[in-house]
């Protein structure tokens, strides 16, 4: 299935939309296509080109959206990495750990969340990191990307 890159008047993209409606925005005459892929939209009486990107005529203030809190783009943020023993993993061996536990007060939030592998997270249980001498690879921060498609499952087989 093809997409279709949706810029504001000014070229910054905006977001990833279907070819269909890209279509819809073209015909309407609301967006012009920028680039297009090789391929062509045949209905009864016109032939359009399958925009790859097109570009809107009128200007539309951008708010950026929060990236979702699910275990899948935590996965994503810390490289399928176990942030306590540093080692990948596939993700049927990941889970997620409160670096301050809740039982502490830690909130469920992006900055308090880590990628952790069963064994580490079975090791720290409900404890702050300095009793189990467990450094971070990173700190755990929100990220600002927003993933253009789904970020890729990995299969059991690749870390």
């Amino acid at each position: 299935m093809r997409h279709t890159l949706l810029l504001s008047n000014g070229f910054e993209p905006l977001k990833i939309i279907s070819w269909k409606k890209a279509i819809v925005l073209v015909y309407l005459e609301k967006a012009e296509v920028v680039e297009a892929y090789g391929e062509q939209v045949h209905a009864p009486t016109l032939t359009l080109p399958l925009p790859a990107v097109v570009r809107l005529h009128r200007y539309v203030r951008y708010l950026p959206q929060r990236v979702k809190f699910s275990r899948q783009n935590l996965f994503f943020r810390d490289n399928y990495t176990c942030q306590y023993c540093h080692k990948p993993h596939p993700p049927s061996q990941l889970t997620y750990d409160h670096v301050v536990p809740r039982s502490y007060g830690g909130k469920t939030t992006w900055t308090n969340i880590v990628t952790a592998c069963k064994r580490c997270n079975h090791r720290k249980g409900d404890k702050p990191l300095h009793l189990v001498s467990f450094k971070l690879l990173r700190d755990p921060v929100e990220p600002k990307w927003m993933p253009l498609f789904s970020p890729l499952i990995h299969s059991d087989a690749t870390p």
